[in-house]
């Protein structure tokens, strides 16, 4: 197998992460639940978080089943499962105990809780679930479920890679190359199961009762592995980039006008029809990105070599960053837009600050933050880092 790093991937991979810091930022001044508000909340933030709700966490998902195409290239079936327990297993479960905890403090004194850390801590060794515990892995839900995508579907996917897998996904490629399936399949795919199970199974991150999720998320996992076995599947995203990128334009624009600034139906033939529209927007968004940065996004420079090693730690660390440095800022008298930038820069310089001094130059704290455990990498051509 010819080795070829996809820098493009590995750009997309730095943007989709960065691009969570802000959205988690966002949560603590609108009006959606989250851990902790501030004294003033507003709509505003909440209309570009809109339109990335829609695909932000489809395409990390895509990004990452992309990555085990190439991990699987490299290594067998029993050394890649080794490979994931090391990138996903432990840094959950590390994250669970000592990066998350704090997030749940400060939410519980938010809402009247008078005890220090030091008295709450030893709550989380009781294994109670959160909410009504306070035993969480919050955000790095992602985590749980890659790795379970990965052990439970890796059958799957090594069969894609043999012969008679490789046929199917050349006929599929071959069938996607017209436009029209490319766009429709798949949005129909991912609305009915908005249409059949969004009452039945609502997001919750809980693992054994997040079907609806798991449908989304796990398919996307998958057309991002089977994208990566043609080169046809990449040649047909960059050839209709533009006709992908302006139906998002059109789309998005109808979706603000008529629905996201107004009133987002709630139920009947008008929720359906809206969903199936914003459904079909978020996959046209996906093949844009796709398609765009696979014609645009192929190069490498020095800020990529460093985010890309980088992101992964950051991505642990920035909502409790977030929520921490939110519960202090929360009550002081300072105009919002002035508060969302302070917090932002707070959370990054955290992040940077934790990684740059701590994380990446120590063995124990490499492998607790899924990173190479080897402190002198170097970039080298191997295929996209796998997370």
């Amino acid at each position: 197998m010819k080795s070829i790093r996809r820098y493009d991937l590995d750009w997309l991979r730095v943007l989709a992460f960065l691009l969570l810091i802000f959205f988690h930022t966002g949560m603590f001044f609108n009006y959606w639940g989250w851990h902790v508000k501030n004294n003033v909340q507003t709509h505003w933030v909440e209309y570009p978080m809109m339109f990335t709700s829609a695909w932000r966490m489809a395409l990390l998902f895509m990004i990452s089943g992309m990555g085990v195409y190439w991990a699987l290239g490299q290594r067998s079936a029993g050394s890649f499962l080794g490979e994931r327990t090391k990138r996903i297993f432990i840094p959950l479960v590390f994250g669970m105990f000592f990066i998350i905890p704090p997030q749940i403090f400060f939410e519980r004194i938010s809402n009247g809780a008078t005890y220090s850390f030091l008295e709450f801590y030893p709550s989380t060794f009781e294994f109670l679930p959160y909410p009504k515990g306070n035993f969480s892995w919050h955000h790095l839900w992602y985590l749980a479920y890659l790795f379970c995508y990965s052990v439970i579907g890796l059958p799957i996917l090594l069969l894609l890679r043999k012969p008679g897998g490789q046929q199917l996904t050349a006929r599929l490629a071959q069938v996607f190359s017209n436009p029209l399936w490319l766009l429709l399949i798949p949005t129909v795919w991912h609305w009915l199961a908005d249409f059949w199970w969004d009452e039945r199974f609502p997001t919750t991150n809980n693992l054994v009762r997040d079907w609806r999720q798991h449908w989304h998320y796990f398919s996307l996992f998958l057309t991002g592995y089977v994208f990566c076995t043609q080169q046809q599947f990449w040649d047909t995203l960059a050839r209709y980039r533009f006709l992908t990128l302006g139906l998002v334009c059109v789309c998005t624009t109808i979706l603000y006008t008529f629905f996201w600034i107004d009133s987002i139906p709630k139920e009947g033939a008008a929720w359906a029809g809206y969903e199936f529209f914003r459904t079909f927007n978020a996959w046209a968004c996906l093949l844009a990105i796709f398609g765009n940065g696979y014609r645009y996004l192929r190069f490498n420079n020095r800020f990529l070599s460093y985010a890309n090693e980088a992101v992964y730690p950051f991505y642990i660390l920035h909502q409790t960053i977030t929520v921490s440095a939110g519960y202090y800022l929360a009550p002081l008298p300072m105009a919002w837009p002035l508060k969302f930038l302070l917090l932002v820069g707070i959370t990054f310089g955290g992040c940077w600050l934790l990684y740059e001094l701590i994380i990446r130059r120590f063995q124990l704290t490499r492998l607790l933050f899924g990173m190479k455990t080897h402190i002198r990498q170097q970039m080298d051509k191997k295929p996209i880092i796998q997370t």
